[in-house]
């Protein structure tokens, strides 16, 4: 990761090669959708742990897929905005099947 990135288009791209192994997508998907429940679950019952499991279940497959399955360094320690953005654009593509 020694190319600096200035913008979510260029960034994208890299990010995408970077969770190129499909069990380390699954893993983001599974992670992300998670979260997901759990925010929509605090705002139902707002309690403040929930919102500590949505990142932990985002984070916790996340980072299993890319430490043990696409043996990378997760581009969050250095593009957290960027990284944080391009996995929900993963997502929604993941989601209405333009990524497998």
């Amino acid at each position: 990761m020694d190319k600096e990135y200035n913008s979510l288009s260029e960034f994208f791209p890299f990010y995408l090669e970077e969770h190129s192994h499909p069990v380390n997508r699954a893993l983001h998907f599974i992670g992300s959708s998670l979260a997901l429940g759990c925010i929509l679950s605090f705002l139902v019952t707002f309690k403040l742990y929930i919102l500590v499991l949505a990142l932990i279940s985002g984070y916790f497959f996340a980072w299993i897929g890319h430490f043990l399955i696409q043996k990378n360094r997760p581009a969050t320690f250095k593009y957290p905005f960027y990284s944080f953005v391009s996995d929900w654009i993963m997502y929604g593509k993941m989601l209405t099947g333009q990524i497998e």
